[in-house]
């Protein structure tokens, strides 16, 4: 009579009898559904723990699609929704509401995630075909909320939430910054983290609770949720570092991050790099096939000198702890500097400035990442057999500065840090690292620049693709561009592509 009998729901599709069990365990949410009268079945498998609104769907669709294929009968299409415009998704974002009612809408490209205030996983906001203006919630963990925008309020199932003044947030109290971090395994991470003044611990990485200070070291898990009258204690090692925390009674061994203590990260190179270097100058870029732009490659600091630079590769204060280019310089496409400018324009009257770290990148130091990486940390660097964004002048490292202090803010990972802290949508950290990163990404996205999925730093220009893999030295291009002005085709100067890789790369076989 409740639906559900031993070991399996019971109920229905169209006029169909339906059994069914899902299930999760870490890493993995599974479904099993079956229409026993037509033996037909379906099992959904997905290797993310808790995503049963995925597999659930996934089976439901099946079973519909299997029903129409033996009666013969057109095959159902999934209801499949879409991202907003940008402009759309830009126009919506900021906080709403009040105290624990509250939500944020942010918008990352032209995708908008939804967070409320007393926790959880963020979800993705989408358009449903044939909903006019309606979004709706479209992610692992649930599927079918309806939100509602206007100009100044967002509409919740019934509940309408006026629009909230957003403010920079305040520091943490600094006897917490040492408590922020990761804990745990691979398979079951606890993220401590501050949000709004409060810390939080998202736990079995959907399970998102405010936490309240009870004493040094000891908060208490809310009073409902999963872990309801349980304590989160940290423990400290002997020199009073924060060695783990015992959440409900588990212990989470802190886990190490690889610069996570302010030091720039750095790598044990496969191979020396004065060895790496000759090779990577006598080897060729890759051929590539069709037509590309001229490239017309200007030094950044030339259009406005207020951008700042720490060009990392050009001293020992990189990854590689060996300087890669012979000087401290910052080259991109003509369109791409220009659009930089206009960025560096909108952030000064927020009181904020860029800081370069790496712009065009010569494809012969792409080749000596590689070479030098482990294969475990080759998804922070380039393959030179596609060549690199930067390689083709369109794309860029950099961060913000506060222009009150001149110095750098502190976002959630280091530059050229290799840990999951680099990652855009990181959820760790302060608020107001969090923050500065999400401005440095809104005004990027604003004049056509796109984050890297792996690095919050990294960002390509519009069409990046349509620019050839270049291989010249910042001196080549300084007297190629000389020699262009003089009309002739300098052997720093890229050529335009025909269906192959530039002069100068054909030069350095």
């Amino acid at each position: 009579t409740t639906g559900f009998g031993i070991g399996f729901a019971i109920s229905r599709l169209d006029s169909a009898k339906v059994i069914s069990h899902g299930g999760a365990i870490y890493g993995f949410a599974t479904e099993l559904s079956a229409l026993p009268d037509e033996r037909l079945g379906v099992v959904v498998a997905t290797t993310r723990d808790g995503a049963n609104q995925v597999t659930s769907r996934i089976a439901e669709m099946a079973l519909r699609m299997m029903r129409a294929a033996r009666a013969g009968q057109p095959l159902p299409k999934p209801v499949l929704t879409s991202p907003m415009s940008l402009a759309s998704a830009r126009a919506i974002e900021g906080s709403y509401g009040s105290g624990s009612a509250a939500v944020r809408l942010v918008a990352r490209d032209s995708t908008v995630t939804l967070t409320r205030a007393v926790g959880g996983t963020p979800l993705r906001l989408m358009r449903m075909p044939g909903a006019g203006d309606t979004l709706v919630g479209d992610g692992a963990l649930s599927f079918g909320m309806r939100v509602v925008p206007d100009s100044d309020a967002i509409t919740i199932g019934r509940a309408r939430l006026e629009r909230a003044r957003d403010r920079v947030p305040a520091p943490p109290p600094e006897r917490w910054r040492a408590l922020i971090g990761e804990y745990g395994w691979d398979y079951n991470t606890l993220y401590v983290y501050e949000d709004a003044g409060r810390l939080r611990a998202l736990i079995e990485w959907f399970f998102d609770y405010p936490l309240t200070e009870v004493a040094p070291d000891s908060f208490a898990f809310p009073a409902s949720g999963l872990y309801d009258g349980e304590r989160l204690y940290f423990e400290r090692d002997s020199s009073g570092r924060v060695a783990g925390v015992k959440a409900a009674s588990v212990h989470f061994p802190r886990r190490h991050l690889d610069g996570e203590d302010g030091q720039t990260f750095t790598i044990t190179p496969l191979r020396g790099v004065e060895e790496l270097r000759t090779e990577a100058l006598a080897a060729s870029p890759p051929e590539e096939e069709g037509r590309f732009r001229a490239s017309d490659l200007v030094e950044v600091v030339t259009l406005d000198p207020s951008i700042r630079l720490d060009v990392r590769y050009a001293t020992t204060n990189n990854f590689l702890r060996t300087p890669l280019y012979a000087s401290a310089r910052a080259f991109l496409q003509r369109p791409a500097a220009e659009a930089l400018v206009r960025v560096q324009h909108a952030l000064r009257a927020r009181g904020y400035g860029l800081l370069i770290h790496d712009a065009y990148r010569p494809w012969y130091v792409t080749k000596m990442f590689w070479d030098a990486t482990p294969d475990s940390q080759k998804v922070f660097v380039a393959d030179p057999a596609a060549g690199s964004r930067h390689n083709r002048g369109a794309a860029v490292d950099l961060t913000l500065i506060d222009l009150r202090t001149g110095a750098p803010v502190e976002m959630t990972g280091g530059y050229d840090e290799f840990s999951p802290r680099s990652y855009p949508a990181y959820r760790g950290g302060t608020g107001l690292q969090r923050w500065h990163r999400e401005l440095l990404r809104h005004a990027m996205e604003a004049e056509g620049f796109r984050v890297y999925d792996a690095e919050w730093w990294h960002f390509d220009f519009g069409e990046w693709r349509s620019y050839a893999i270049g291989n010249a030295t910042f001196e080549e291009l300084h007297a190629g561009t000389a020699a262009v002005r003089n009309g002739h085709q300098g052997r720093g100067q890229l050529a335009a592509g025909s269906g192959s890789q530039s002069q100068l790369a054909r030069s350095r076989r």
